[in-house]
This record gives structure tokens, C-alpha cells and sequence, in this order.
């Protein structure tokens, strides 16, 4: 106890003696937003846990000197000694995630022109798909990245189109049961299997494939499109949440308002989903085989 005593004694004496107002506000407020940023990256991932069970850790830590538990205390300073290294390990794909995010603040990769032509044709594909009743599994990567949760598929690389999809998830074809993950507004893999569901709560009736769109977005940030094989109909899921029985406009709406920014989550209901009365129409000629596709 004398000891952590004199550790808050000498901080004092440090803050008290070094303190100059204007620089260390200014420094304390940096620090803040970086610790905001850093909250917000890893909201709704993994990484969140990690950092809970790192806090707990340390708390234990400072208890055991306080109670003076040499045992524990031995234990968790040798373990803790090593936190950078552990961090490092534990949050890689994290860091490489953040330091890709600040390069594409920089030199953006995927415009906003290409996002809308991304989500065209994603919405145009899950509407023939779903009248055909051929199923189909999007995943649109967003920030989490998606390799360390996908596992087999076949890389493709090719950009993104309506009757890509569409030939990749008809009956018959080699990859039509896995998934397709869209990565930077390409098509980086196809038949790609995803971790299914741990929630119980589903509602009844759905199958794999909605139990992996659920699946990957408990794990990450990705939107994932899910097309029926039985009932034709589009599903959505988000943080662990599914929108089941969304046509094309709504779906249109909410992917659009999703990558924006203007939306953070699902809506309870479709019916709550606002439609504008008129679409922009889709940029270039459509090859789509069935006529309007709303």
C-alpha cells in the first residue's frame, strides 16, 4: 500500500512541478481524440473484448500490490511486462486496418461514384436472383477486414457487376453455394465460406446462408445481401441483426445510406424504410435480361 501511495505522490509532484497549461490541454485534448478514434475503429469488433479482458488484467494487477498478493502480483507483472508486444500480436489486423484507413484518408481508393455503381449492382443482381429463386450471400467489406473470418473461396479479383453475380450464384455453377466478398469495390473472392451465426434468436425458417450473412457481422463490420433459394426473397444483415423481406428500392436505400455514414444500424421494421418516389437512374447501359428492375 506505501508503495502505491508513493507512486501517486510522485505523479503529483511531476504533474505539479512540469504542468504548463496551453501545451498540456492541447497535448491532453490530441491524446482524447485519439483514444476516440481508436474506440470508434475497433466498436463492434473482437478487438473490443481484448481490451476488456487487457483492463481487467491490469486491475487485478494494481489489487493484488494493494492486498499485497506476491503470487499474483508475480504472475501478472511478467505478464503485463510484455502488453506492447502482446498488443501488437493480438491487434494486427487491427493496426494494419487503421493505418489503411488513414492512407485512404489520403489517397482514397474507392470513390463515391463507385460505391454508388458497387450497390447498383449488387441490388440488381439480388432482384434477378431472387426472381429466378437461385440464392445468393454478398458480404461488402467495410472497415474490419474480412481474411482472418473467411475461409476457402477462390480468389477472382475482377470488379464488380450485375451479371458477374449473377453467373457466379446461377444453379449449377461451381461457386454458386459459398459467398462473394467485395473488397474495395472488387470482387476478391467467390465461394468463400463464412462462420455461421452464434445467436439462437434467429428467426425461424432461415438457412445456412442467413445464419453465415448473421455470422460475419456478429465478428465485423460488413453488410452482407442475402437472396432465398426456397422464397426468393432479400434479406440484409448488419451487427448481428437480419431485415428479412426487402426489395430492391428499400435495399437500394439502405445500402446507399449505410456506406454513406447516414445510417449506423438496421431498421426494426421494412416498413420503416423511406423509398424516394424516384431513383437516379443506374450510370451506363443495363444488360440485365428481365425488363425494369426498379
Amino acid at each position: 500500500m506505501d508503495s502505491v501511495w508513493s507512486t501517486f505522490s510522485e505523479l503529483w509532484t511531476f504533474i505539479a512541478t512540469n504542468f504548463e497549461p496551453s501545451r498540456d490541454i492541447i497535448d491532453l485534448v490530441l491524446v482524447a481524440l485519439a483514444i476516440y478514434w481508436l474506440l470508434l475503429l475497433i466498436r463492434g469488433t473482437r478487438a473490443v473484448q481484448i481490451l476488456v479482458g487487457l483492463a481487467v488484467l491490469f486491475g487485478l494487477s494494481l489489487a493484488s500490490e494493494f492486498f499485497q498478493f506476491a503470487t499474483v502480483g508475480l504472475i501478472l507483472e511478467n505478464f503485463l511486462s510484455s502488453a506492447v508486444l502482446i498488443i501488437i500480436v493480438l491487434f494486427q489486423h487491427d493496426i494494419r486496418r487503421a493505418l489503411a484507413r488513414v492512407g485512404r484518408g489520403f489517397f482514397p481508393s474507392v470513390s463515391a461514384e463507385q460505391h454508388f455503381q458497387v450497390v447498383e449492382d449488387v441490388v440488381r443482381a439480388a432482384q434477378f436472383l431472387g426472381q429466378k429463386r437461385a440464392g445468393g450471400l454478398v458480404v461488402l467489406e467495410r472497415e474490419t477486414a474480412l481474411s482472418d473470418q473467411v475461409e476457402a473461396g477462390t480468389p477472382v479479383d475482377a470488379a464488380v457487376s450485375r451479371d458477374l453475380l449473377v453467373s457466379i450464384f446461377l444453379p449449377g455453377a461451381p461457386m454458386h453455394d459459398g459467398a462473394v466478398v467485395v473488397h474495395e469495390g472488387r470482387i476478391s473472392v467467390a465461394g468463400a465460406i463464412l462462420p455461421l451465426a452464434r445467436a439462437t434468436e434467429l428467426p425461424g425458417g432461415v438457412g445456412t446462408r442467413h445464419r453465415a450473412a448473421v455470422g460475419i457481422t456478429e465478428e465485423t463490420d460488413a453488410i452482407v445481401v442475402v437472396v432465398s433459394e426456397e422464397t426468393g426473397k432479400i434479406s440484409v444483415a448488419m451487427s448481428g441483426d437480419l431485415l428479412q423481406g426487402i426489395d430492391a428500392p428499400r435495399l437500394r436505400v439502405v445500402l446507399r445510406e449505410i456506406l454513406s455514414g447516414e445510417r449506423r444500424e438496421l431498421p426494426a421494421s421494412v416498413d420503416l424504410l423511406h423509398v424516394p418516389d424516384a431513383e437516379p437512374p443506374a450510370s451506363g447501359p443495363s444488360k440485365s435480361p428481365v425488363g425494369a428492375e426498379g
